[in-house]
């Protein structure tokens, strides 16, 4: 099997922000492109927005207006789904809704040539039922992109029950034709990528529901200590609120009600007033014009130590003890199993799993301070703290004052 020709029609159906994605990645790989929306004038705002971000590029010196007017040229909206009649593949980013979905495969079959092949943009719902009606299922599979669909380069092709293997090597290749990173996927709820990030989303907004930290200082530690480009909140706010609840709610659905994949009542007041992230101005920030959204929580700036003693010889004891030497803390090495930091008022341990407190009365330690983990303690410019209830103010300024010593800004949870 080869990538579908650049001659042949890719059909886009959606022209929401990730139907118009897949429209522009597929008409600038050299495609004709077919753009339907069922809402009168969509197709048309679709092919604005994308004029209008390639218009960006162009002013920064990334893309020629030639290549610009030559891309938006390739890209015919349509008002009708049987003007998709000549499409070689056609691409549903369409409600995640298995009937409405369903009914609109159905009528495809019979507007489509016998050899056109269907794919569903899903994020979540099954292609083993999405093609259980069709005629033809084993010309249907999934072709989940990511938003933003231009940029993000993986995208996930997923067979269900009755796929043919062979069309999903097609798509796979056409995919990689397109610049895409293209992985196959079973049809299982949430397939990869979707499965994968429902803790991402769901224990941030458990740690947010039980008032660990504010939404801003989540995302600070995600992508400080975490590396990740984005916290959970950030891009809730980025995918949408209507789109990211409903995929939790799919996956729960799908898992026999699995807790790990619980939605959160946070999440569905948001969803409900409409406060649905970036493409509404307001979620979990406000991106109106002169909003003042909270900041990360930071600790205030506590005195420096002069000496602390670092137990075992880990990894993690060799960096500390590096880092303290930098900017000249009298370090003692001492010798024992579990990393920790000793002055002469706190006990600082890398955390394992269990609260502070509990911790502290298992093991017989008075002020104890737990460092959250990070990728690279060494490079982190973020440590997040979390101490025992009973203990002394002293000994909490030691721990946040020795991390800020070497250059860490600290978060107390």
């Amino acid at each position: 099997m080869a990538a579908l020709q650049t001659t042949q029609t890719i059909a886009v159906i959606g022209a929401g922000t990730m139907g118009a994605g897949v429209a522009q990645v597929a008409a600038k790989a050299g495609h004709p492109v077919l753009l339907y929306d069922a809402a009168e004038g969509a197709a048309q705002q679709g092919v604005e927005q994308i004029a209008k971000g390639l218009g960006k590029l162009v002013e920064r010196g990334r893309m020629s207006q030639q290549d610009v007017d030559d891309l938006i040229g390739r890209i015919t909206t349509v008002s009708t789904l049987q003007d998709l009649a000549p499409a070689a593949l056609v691409i549903e980013a369409i409600v995640e809704r298995l009937d409405i979905k369903q009914q609109v495969f159905s009528q495809l079959e019979t507007i489509c040539g016998a050899e056109v092949i269907l794919a569903s943009n899903t994020s979540s719902l099954s292609i083993t039922a999405i093609g259980s009606g069709l005629q033809r299922p084993e010309r249907l599979l999934g072709m989940h992109f990511f938003n933003p669909a231009p940029i993000m380069k993986l995208v996930e092709i997923i067979s269900g029950l009755a796929t043919d293997a062979g069309l999903a090597q097609t798509i796979y290749d056409t995919a990689e034709a397109w610049g895409k990173q293209a992985v196959h996927a079973k049809s299982t709820p949430g397939f990869i990528v979707n499965r994968v990030a429902r803790p991402f989303y769901a224990e941030g907004l458990r740690l947010l529901q039980e008032g660990a930290a504010n939404p801003a200082t989540l995302d600070a530690i995600m992508r400080d200590c975490g590396g990740f480009r984005m916290g959970p909140f950030e891009l809730m706010d980025l995918i949408g609120h209507d789109v990211n609840y409903a995929v939790t709610c799919s996956v729960f659905e799908a898992y026999y009600g699995d807790p790990r994949f619980t939605p959160s009542l946070i999440q569905k007041e948001l969803v409900d007033g409409g406060y649905l992230g970036r493409k509404t101005g307001r979620g979990f920030y406000d991106y109106r014009n002169d909003s003042d959204n909270p900041q990360a929580e930071t600790a205030a700036p506590r005195p420096a130590i002069s000496q602390i003693a670092v137990i075992g010889k880990s990894p993690m004891a060799e960096t500390f003890h590096q880092l303290l030497q930098q900017v000249d803390v009298r370090c003692n090495r001492l010798e024992g199993e579990e990393f920790a930091l000793l002055t002469e008022n706190v006990t600082i341990m890398q955390t394992d799993g269990l609260m502070a407190t509990v911790r502290g009365a298992q093991q017989g330690i008075r002020n104890l301070v737990l460092m959250d983990l990070a990728l690279d303690y060494q490079h982190t410019p973020r440590i997040v703290l979390c101490a025992a209830d009973d203990i002394d103010q002293q000994a909490l300024d030691d721990a946040i004052g020795l991390f800020q010593q070497i250059g860490k800004q600290v978060t107390l949870i």
